[in-house]
């Protein structure tokens, strides 16, 4: 599935924007924007799979939970991810990702040391959810 995502200015860091037509694409687009500014997600195998689950019942602060879940586990088992997923019941999500070990044929960006609380906001407006935040580099 296409993401749609952008990045908007901040003075030190950059923000990331997700949109689609449910709170969960929106958190998809989110994470693959992210992970675009790491490296090029389309060099990247769906070889291994990473799922987890987390309890919010504020929606923005689950945005930063999730972002900083998947860099969380990149960094542990050492992987590149460029497809993701989340489901929601109530309070509860689980999210999974999709992604290889880095190679070196992987192009190097920058890397995202984690998501902030800085320009938080998840909303919905005329159809479509937007989830977006300052990611720290």
């Amino acid at each position: 599935m296409p993401h749609d995502y952008a990045y908007f200015a901040h003075d030190a860091d950059i923000g990331v924007a997700g949109r689609g037509p449910t709170l969960e694409a929106a958190f998809a687009a989110a994470a693959h924007a992210m992970f675009s500014i790491q490296t090029d997600p389309g060099a990247v195998r769906p070889r291994e799979r990473i799922e987890f689950e987390f309890a919010e019942s504020d929606i923005e602060l689950a945005l930063m939970i999730w972002l900083n879940r998947l860099l969380g586990e990149t960094r542990v088992r050492g992987l590149a991810l460029a497809d993701f997923g989340i489901a929601r019941a109530g309070d509860s999500w689980s999210g999974w990702a999709l992604g290889e070990p880095w190679r070196a044929e992987h192009s190097r960006g920058t890397e995202v040391k984690g998501a902030t609380l800085t320009m938080l906001s998840v909303r919905c407006t005329g159809g479509t959810w937007e989830a977006r935040c300052v990611v720290d580099v």
